[in-house]
């Protein structure tokens, strides 16, 4: 459907069917815009998509939540505070 988001797969499925077309070097002159435009779209979306998949590598799940690890090192009495 236009103006749905495309998925990697088909993203670099297009990239390559314009690769392919541009390098038989048959692609009409008044065709070569347009598929420079899709394209463009279409590295558009394959670099969001890695964009997002290296973000979640890195844990850069949100500024906002804590780490679990880093709640219990701040909740954990330290056992050199001996208040006695």
């Amino acid at each position: 459907m236009p103006g749905d988001p495309l998925t990697y797969r088909e993203a670099y499925a297009r990239l390559s069917r314009i690769a392919a077309e541009l390098e038989t070097g048959e692609a009409d002159l008044d065709r070569v815009l347009p598929l420079l435009e899709e394209a463009r779209a279409a590295y558009a979306a394959c670099r969001e998509r890695i964009a997002a998949v290296q973000a979640a590598l890195a844990g850069d799940w949100g500024e906002d939540e804590a780490r679990p690890e880093e709640e219990d090192a701040a909740q954990a009495p330290d056992p050199d505070d001996d208040p006695f």
